[in-house]
């Protein structure tokens, strides 16, 4: 099968890293990344960590639901009371989400962009 070079489109000699008309490096072909279509996204779970956290929405989005009823008890069972301390905890983790530091769901899958 023919390769043409991506920047001038004229044929390749086989296993040319050059193009000879151009004087372009042919670039390595990679294959396309495969994106899941379940993968959830960091930027959602981030906001909602700050905007919600202090009932354990962004944990239940990513799927951590121990933590998720641990934030929300926290917040209910007090009476409000304790919602300054699973607010905060929420924040910090919307936070680390967005700066890359929580990068996996509970599945174990990257979050995407």
């Amino acid at each position: 099968m023919a390769k043409f070079c991506i920047n001038c489109g004229k044929e390749l000699k086989e296993g040319a890293d050059i193009c000879l008309n151009c004087g372009k490096i042919v670039p390595t072909e990679e294959e396309p990344k495969k994106v899941n279509p379940n993968a959830k996204s960091k930027i959602a779970a981030g906001i909602l960590g700050i905007c919600l956290g202090c009932f354990g929405v962004h944990n239940f989005y990513l799927g951590y639901t121990g933590k998720a009823i641990a934030q929300l008890s926290i917040t209910l069972v007090s009476f409000f009371l304790l919602f300054p301390i699973s607010a905060i905890w929420g924040f910090i983790e919307g936070i680390l989400i967005l700066c890359g530091s929580i990068d996996k769901d509970a599945n174990g899958e990257k979050l995407i962009d």
